[in-house]
Formats: C-alpha cells, structure tokens, sequence
C-alpha cells in the first residue's frame, strides 16, 4: 500500500510510492567485469522541500548470500513537475556526477530515465551514459539499469527487486488500524 506522508510535498505525491527504506537483491553483469549477485539497500526520503533525497549502497553476495564487499554507491535528489517529469542529479562512488531526465508514467507508477549530462573524476572508469526503468510492482520496487561506455554499447548491467522494510513506528500503526480478530482467529482469513 503507498502512504502519503502529511507533510509531503505536494509537487512530490506522484513520487510517493518510492519513500521508504527497500532492500533486496540484483543481478549485476557487464563486459570486463565479474558477473555476480548484489544485495541493495535504498532509501528515499524528504524534509518536505520539493525533492525526494534518495542513497543506495550495494555489495557483492557470496552463493549463500553472504556480503563480501561493496559494489556501488549513489547518493542524489529526484525532482518532478506539474507535467509528470522527473529530473535528478546523482553522484557515484567511483567518480561519476550525472543528470537524469525521464518522465512518470501515465496510470502506473513506473518511471523510464535516460541521462542527460556525465562528468567524471579522472579516477573513474569508462562511462558515456545510461537508462533506467524503476517500477512499484506488487509492492516491491523493481529497477533495471542500462550502461554504455565508449567501448560498449548500451545494455542492461544492473536489475534487482527491492522489498520495503517496515519500521517499528509502522507496525504500530498497522497494529492500530486492524480490524477486531474474531475469536477462533480462522473467520479473519474467509
């Protein structure tokens, strides 16, 4: 269920199924570099400016799903107008500012972003730009990331699917807006 915090933005409301603290598991594999599974931790929130602030972290899993050492991490502001489109200006670990423009999608809430402007540190590898697709799927928030260097064309690198972490002040108030638990507790599940 998405909630909208009373003291959200308004311009944001169509971005409001993105806040919260997800975490989950992807899929990471590019040409050059090891293929492996990643564990994700993301969190989009806001202090009721005109924009969601949005960190993610990511490390290399081991087979049993143990972490092993960070991957990649982003940090940045997300920004949408009257017209449903969204820009956003991120900046990532390995030396990489990017500005990225897209648009929400109508009745569904599934953004598609392309970047727009690249800068790199002269530490950071090769990079040229990218796409992404996050969708609030059946709760979850799913995400696909596309990447091109300038000697790989674009191509998907990057997917996980990302389930919210409830906090103790949410499951108290789930716990207030249950309705009675019949007697024998079966009758609630008919």
């Amino acid at each position: 269920m998405i909630q909208i915090p009373s003291d959200l933005n308004p311009g944001l409301v169509p971005l409001a199924f993105l806040l919260g603290n997800w975490e989950g598991a992807g899929v990471f594999d590019f040409p050059g570099e090891e293929k492996c599974n990643f564990g994700q931790e993301v969190v989009f929130s806001h202090d009721g400016r005109d924009f969601l602030e949005y960190t993610s972290h990511t490390w290399v899993l081991d087979a049993e799903g143990n972490k092993v050492r960070p991957l990649e991490s982003e940090s940045g502001y997300w920004r949408i107008d009257k017209d449903r489109k969204v820009e956003i200006v991120m900046v990532r670990d390995q030396g990489v500012v990017e500005v990225w423009y897209g648009e929400l999608a109508d009745q569904k809430p599934q953004i598609d972003l392309v970047t727009d402007a690249v800068a790199r540190t002269a530490a950071s590898g090769p990079y040229s730009g990218g796409k992404r697709l996050y969708g609030y799927v059946k709760s979850d928030l799913m995400w696909v990331g596309e990447k091109a260097t300038p000697d790989v064309e674009l191509r998907p690198y990057m997917s996980a699917q990302l389930k919210k972490v409830v906090t103790p002040e949410e499951v108290a108030e789930m716990a207030r807006s249950l309705p009675d638990m019949p007697d024998d507790g079966i009758a609630f599940f008919r």
